[in-house]
């Protein structure tokens, strides 16, 4: 193996910044607007379901709506479910298999919870402990400033501990080609 003509052959080859590498730096940028395109659709789901069921036809739901937005939040989650582990994270994502998908769903669910308590938390320092309790300072609170650091959470939990090609016995899997489906063998570069 020879070295690049860039590097001297007493001189080790630095690693690029990812900022430096366009493919790396695109390749980031192309994962955050897949995953802020599926938090938007989760999103739009959770808001339309919840009020359809209170306010819809009919009005299924119209005197609970706890209850409503329990059932609109759970669809809303396995839409995201679906939309990173096929689309956004479809390289990262564990073998087809039954207990993977578990593992992998129970995480995504713990995840969300986690994001949710961020929001919730938000809201309780600003209403409860700041007391700013007007309707604009709980929708700064919790769809503000709650949203923003809990989709930021979420990222990295999905990144890193989610979506993470590890197998049933803790082993990492070959990268799954995005555009096949097929695993891809390491090869040297």
């Amino acid at each position: 193996m020879t070295p690049s003509p860039s590097v001297a052959p007493n001189e080790t080859p630095r690693a690029v910044p990812m900022w430096r590498d366009r493919a790396r730096l695109w390749a980031w940028f192309t994962e955050m607007m897949r995953f802020g395109t599926v938090g938007l659709v989760a999103f739009v789901v959770d808001t339309g379901l919840f009020n359809l069921l209170r306010f819809g036809p009919g009005e299924l739901l119209g005197h609970k709506p706890l209850t409503a937005k329990v059932i609109s939040v759970t669809v809303a989650v396995l839409v995201a479910w679906l939309g990173n582990r096929y689309w956004t994270f479809a390289a990262k994502r564990s073998r087809e298999t039954a207990a993977a998908r578990s593992r992998e769903l129970m995480q995504f669910a713990l995840v969300n919870v986690a994001g949710m308590a961020i929001g919730v938390g938000c809201l309780a320092v600003s209403h409860y402990l700041l007391g700013f309790t007007s309707p604009l300072a709980d929708n700064i609170s919790a769809n503000g400033v709650g949203l923003v650091l809990g989709t930021i959470f979420r990222y990295l939990a999905y990144r890193y501990w989610v979506f993470t090609s590890v197998t049933d016995t803790g082993a990492p899997e070959a990268p799954v080609d995005a555009r096949t489906g097929s695993a891809q063998a390491d090869l040297p570069r």
